[in-house]
């Protein structure tokens, strides 16, 4: 089992697929960190070796990911909202930041807001 910058990759999922279970790391950049490490993206996770892990760890060491990105992304969203723009106020509430309508839909990001659509029956 290959473990790289603190998670587990699925043993039986194709290199280039199982790097994306890491925060940060897509597919496009799961295939240049590949080719800079200089492994076969068809190969499987368990098929790799212990060099080519070693490889392809010393590259995602040059990239900012998992809690250090998480961090700086909060750090991102505390300072919006610190200077209160518009984008961290709208943070600040949980409502979506980036103009979409929310009278109908936003449903997961405006939580429960109460029974939408019902009302008391008449007795």
């Amino acid at each position: 089992m290959a473990r790289i910058a603190g998670v587990d990759l699925p043993r039986d999922k194709r290199v280039e697929i199982a790097l994306t279970y890491i925060y940060g790391i897509g597919l496009s950049t799961s295939q240049v960190i590949l080719k800079k490490a200089g492994v076969d993206p068809d190969k499987r996770v368990n098929d790799l070796s212990p060099d080519d892990a070693a490889k392809i760890r010393d590259v995602v060491s040059n990239y900012k990911v998992e809690g250090s990105l998480r961090s700086e992304v909060q750090m991102n969203i505390k300072r919006l909202m610190d200077i209160g723009s518009y984008r961290g106020l709208r943070h600040r509430r949980g409502l979506p930041s980036r103009g979409q309508r929310t009278h109908t839909n936003a449903r997961t990001r405006r939580s429960r807001r109460g029974n939408v659509g019902i009302r008391k029956k008449k007795v």
